[in-house]
């Protein structure tokens, strides 16, 4: 693997995404619930390491704990992100994951493989070059790993919710470029700092993501599996699910 080029502002045409298909999440879930991967039928068992899961935007750790449950049934050791509503400044958030991610790591005397969807992509990317020695490997589920920012206008525009937000408690922080391409914080620049080719990176996506867009997900220094489904319902893909397993198998075998 390789790394990353720094981010840059994307030159495509305003899209507004498909939010109203995100809706299908629920016909995903209804359907993990009815597959077998989700009774772990011919799927790898874990050796009890360490998993940490990172929700997306506007999402918190109860976004994931279906993906918990299930991890732990198979044998992992799913490790929540202590997040309630991913919505604080980046650089904040991965101070707090940063810890997190320490305490799990000394407590169990393993590296950790970490899950994030969304943002919690963006997250565990960062956190995979800030702490290489502490991670084992990255799933990343419908993030772009380029340019955090190549998404619908309609997530654009809660973005921008969030760094008014920002402003008002933290007018100093905000004048960094808080969730902006321009961000110069610590978490921006290891954003874009080159990926480690160490640690196994792979980016779950689906074509049919309607707030993300897919290119944004296809990265040269990480292995690319497409799905599908919404973005949303990436968290209870029963695709991503047998992904995931595959990939968490302690003998690295994938799919």
């Amino acid at each position: 693997m390789t790394g990353a080029s720094p981010a840059t502002v994307p030159a495509e045409p305003k899209w507004w995404g498909t939010h109203l298909r995100e809706m299908r999440w629920q016909a995903e879930l209804a359907r993990l619930l009815a597959d077998p991967v989700w009774r772990g039928v011919g799927l790898p068992r874990g050796d009890g390491s360490p998993v940490l899961l990172i929700p997306g935007f506007l999402a918190g750790d109860q976004s994931l704990s279906v993906m918990a449950a299930w991890l732990r049934r198979l044998g992992h050791a799913p490790r929540r992100a202590g997040i309630s509503f991913n919505v604080a400044c980046s650089d904040i958030a991965m101070d707090r994951l940063e810890r997190v991610l320490h305490h799990v790591h000394l407590r169990t005397g393993r590296r950790v493989a970490i899950v994030g969807h969304s943002r919690g992509g963006h997250f565990a990317k960062s956190l995979a070059i800030r702490c290489p020695d502490q991670v084992s490997q990255v799933i990343s589920m419908g993030a772009g790993l380029d340019d955090p920012f190549d998404i619908s206008e309609v997530t654009r525009i809660a973005i921008k919710g969030a760094r008014r937000a920002v402003a008002r408690r933290d007018p100093a922080r905000a004048a960094k470029g808080c969730f902006t391409h321009s961000c110069v914080c610590r978490y921006a620049t290891d954003f874009r700092r080159p990926f480690p080719s160490s640690i196994p990176l792979t980016s779950l996506y689906s074509k049919g993501d309607g707030v993300v867009r897919w290119r944004a997900c296809v990265v040269p220094y990480a292995d690319c599996v497409e799905l599908t489904g919404s973005h949303v319902g990436m968290a209870f893909n029963r695709h991503a699910y047998r992904e995931i397993a595959n990939r968490l198998a302690p003998s690295g075998v994938s799919s």
